[in-house]
């Protein structure tokens, strides 16, 4: 955005803090209609959401008021949703509160991870950003339904710890929303194991992460079926196929995965 304005001539403002008091000023200045906010990790001041005569519009990747916050779409993965989209709505002070404008929805794949659905969104979210605009005089802003709000905190590295105790698709679908990041991790026998692609197998429960043998190879037991690795990485190496770090790792039917 900052090379594409820059080559036609268009002013960039970087602020470290647009809570410094001179901000709402020099936003003002502008003499704006209206601006837009993309995930720009600060909290804006009231001040400077007003500074645009027709306020400011943030972009979400979300339905809301489902996941408000800064990893909507890893959170919608993890979570299981098969639904999601962008949201555009007007900006007050609190964190994705504000009255909506437009809404477009789009299924979740079910293989999807959070760095495919946040490259699918992205021209989505353009989209519905220049319909908004387009529009904006005729859309009536709606209030959300507060009460059906849920949490999309940001992501730290703890939350992609597998639990192999917990089912076998919350598994799988938490190892899909933490690709790209951060990954997710489990203790093995072999060292800290990150996994990037993995899938749910129904089977009889074994105590929770044994390897068991299926189809040639080995998966490992959840809490109410099997869950088989595809894509893995270990410590300080390369990304490798499940079955290439099997053979490394020299592990056999009934060893232990996830246990420190």
């Amino acid at each position: 955005m900052k090379d594409a304005a820059l080559a036609a001539g268009l002013p960039v403002l970087q602020p470290a803090r647009l809570r410094d008091p001179e901000w709402p000023e020099r936003l003002a200045a502008f003499g704006a209609d209206v601006a837009v906010v993309v995930a720009f990790g600060q909290i804006l001041p009231k001040a400077v959401l007003d500074a645009p005569a027709r306020g400011s519009i943030n972009i979400h990747a979300s339905l809301l008021p489902r996941y408000r916050g800064a990893a909507p779409i890893q959170w919608a993965i993890i979570r299981g949703e098969t639904e999601t989209g962008i949201t555009t709505f007007q900006m007050d002070a609190g964190m994705d509160t504000g009255d909506v404008l437009l809404m477009r929805s789009t299924p979740i794949g079910p293989e999807e991870t959070a760095g495919d659905l946040f490259a699918r969104l992205a021209p989505l979210g353009a989209d519905v950003i220049l319909d908004t605009l387009a529009r904006l005089d005729s859309i009536t802003p709606r209030p959300q339904d507060h009460a059906a709000a849920t949490p999309a905190p940001r992501l730290r590295k703890l939350d992609g710890a597998v639990d192999w105790s917990q089912r076998k698709g919350d598994i799988v679908n938490l190892v899909r929303g933490c690709n790209p990041w951060p990954g997710a991790t489990t203790p093995t026998p072999a060292g800290t194991l990150t996994l990037w692609r993995a899938r749910a197998i129904t089977a009889t429960p074994a105590p929770v992460g044994t390897l068991v043998p299926h189809e040639q190879t080995l998966a490992i037991a959840a809490g109410d079926g099997l869950v088989l690795p595809v894509d893995v990485q270990p410590e300080n190496r390369k990304a490798m196929r499940w079955s290439e770090w099997l053979r490394g790792a020299r592990l056999q039917a009934g060893d232990r995965i996830g246990v420190t």
